[in-house]
């Protein structure tokens, strides 16, 4: 490969890391969001308050704006049902247009109207971002074409997301709606990660791969799947805190726990379950694989970002729901989904060397 090819392929590549960068300092601001309730902090999408900066004061605000812009909303989500009918979603769109916690709109905060509002902000920068990664995979188009229209791809994906962000605001914050955003961020991290992946490859030495078993691919599969049932449990009980908050007036934290339901215990002791696969790995791991590879390297990162997480747990579970603790929770379980995708798309090139070799 000559050098200009390379430095083309290094240039993507920073690109495209910086993007994965992002979009992780996104989800921390979206649990900061979320956290301190502030997901109504703009009654509208993509203003805010019908402006591109948003007030400081409800002084700056006419008299009857939570009427204003509910019927706004109203408007939007009456669009949205029609379209899930359209679309053959009857059940979906009856419980969307039925769902009387949709109608709640919040009095004006300043605080939480400019959280948001950062939030936002750095979504803008986020697809900027991403325009960029596009920009950079063009030349690499004869070297491998998928590249380029992947990093496309993620571009129309972040599109989606932000659509999917307004209709969370319209509906708002209704708690699938949530879970679905959640779901694309990570699945943009998936694929970003790919592409960095394949870039990778296209200058990697051979003569770095080795065989490893099959076994330790599978058992990852098995720890991916299971993490990401448990992100699903975590956002369900994410849904259930709010509601205890939201009848409590966000008062006496210190109860929370204790009027959640049979989720919270299953989201609880399934972290054992993740703990004992990843254990079960991380032997495997340091057994078939060299000590200073990239995948033992990967491997630490990994049970020590579950270990991480094991604790953020337990100081929300023990210490009241602390605030600050919520959005790095949220960022941990996202990190570990990650940090397990790069270790099998890793993996998956090693075994492969095996599979080739017999």
């Amino acid at each position: 490969m000559n050098p200009s090819t390379e430095n083309k392929i290094n240039s993507f590549r920073r690109a495209s890391l910086i993007t994965v960068i992002a979009v992780y300092f996104l989800i921390l601001v979206g649990g900061i969001v979320r956290s301190t309730g502030s997901g109504m902090g703009c009654p509208d999408w993509p203003k805010c308050f019908g402006s591109v900066v948003p007030p400081t004061s409800v002084d700056q605000l006419p008299s009857d704006y939570q009427e204003i812009y509910l019927q706004k909303r109203i408007a939007k989500n009456e669009r949205f049902v029609a379209t899930l009918e359209n679309l053959g979603f009857d059940d979906l769109a009856y419980q969307i247009a039925n769902d009387k916690s949709i109608l709640i709109e919040e009095e004006f905060n300043p605080v939480k109207t400019w959280i948001e509002y950062l939030n936002r902000l750095v979504g803008v920068a986020i697809g900027l971002l991403i325009i960029w990664t596009v920009w950079k995979s063009f030349p690499l188009w004869k070297v491998d074409p998928l590249i380029p229209i992947l990093s496309i791809a993620s571009l129309f994906l972040v599109l989606f997301q932000g659509w999917i962000g307004s209709l969370v605001v319209s509906t708002n914050l209704l708690h699938w709606m949530i879970t679905f955003h959640m779901i694309l961020a990570l699945v943009q991290v998936g694929l970003l990660l790919y592409i960095i992946h394949r870039a990778v490859n296209l200058i990697r030495i051979k003569a770095d791969l080795f065989e490893v078993p099959s076994k330790l691919r599978w058992v990852l599969i098995i720890g991916l799947i299971l993490m990401l049932v448990q992100v699903v449990l975590g956002t369900q009980v994410r849904e259930e805190l709010d509601q205890i908050a939201f009848s409590l007036g966000n008062l006496l934290r210190d109860e929370w726990i204790s009027k959640t339901g049979i989720v919270f215990l299953i989201h609880r002791s399934f972290s054992l379950v993740l703990l004992g696969i990843h254990l079960l790995y991380f032997f495997w791991a340091f057994k078939y694989t060299r000590r200073k590879s990239q995948i033992n390297l990967w491997s630490q990162v990994l049970i020590g970002l579950i270990i991480l997480e094991i604790a953020s747990g337990i100081g929300l579970s023990y210490f009241g729901i602390p605030a600050f603790l919520q959005p790095v929770h949220l960022l941990l379980g996202s990190l570990i989904v990650g940090v397990q995708f790069i270790l099998l798309m890793q993996l998956r090139d090693h075994v492969e060397i095996k599979l080739k070799t017999n």
